[in-house]
């Protein structure tokens, strides 16, 4: 089993697909990673000798932040925001969307599930 920056990449999948379980690395970086060992992108992760996951690990090792380091650099990021007190930061401490998107309708994922609110009950004469 191959294990890289602390994740085990499934067995059975494309060397490409793989390396995207690691946080951080996408397709395009993946494919980045293979080139530099050279090795095809087409070639299952069991197909993998010793020396191209030890070369992998170096390089991602060296060149890149991934997983733990990366997690808490952009969550650093956000509490920057959120103490300098910014637009940005201020929807982030809301849990409300911060890229603009409308939130009269829509937003359900960063809102949370629906709080209702009764209505007034009108009085009777």
């Amino acid at each position: 089993m191959a294990r890289i920056a602390g994740v085990d990449l499934p067995r059975n999948k494309r060397g490409i697909v793989s390396l995207t379980y690691i946080y951080g690395v996408g397709s395009s970086l993946a494919a980045k990673i293979l080139d530099q060992a050279s090795i095809d992108h087409n070639t299952k992760v069991t197909d993998w000798n010793d020396d191209n996951i030890r070369e992998i690990s170096k390089f991602i090792q060296d060149e890149l932040k991934v997983e733990g380091q990366l997690r808490s650099e952009v969550q650093m990021n956000i509490k920057r925001l959120m103490d300098i007190g910014c637009y940005r930061g201020v929807r982030h401490r809301r849990g409300l969307p911060t890229r603009g998107q409308r939130t009269q309708t829509n937003a359900r994922t960063r809102k949370g599930k629906r709080k209702t609110v009764a209505n007034k009950k009108k009085v009777t004469k």
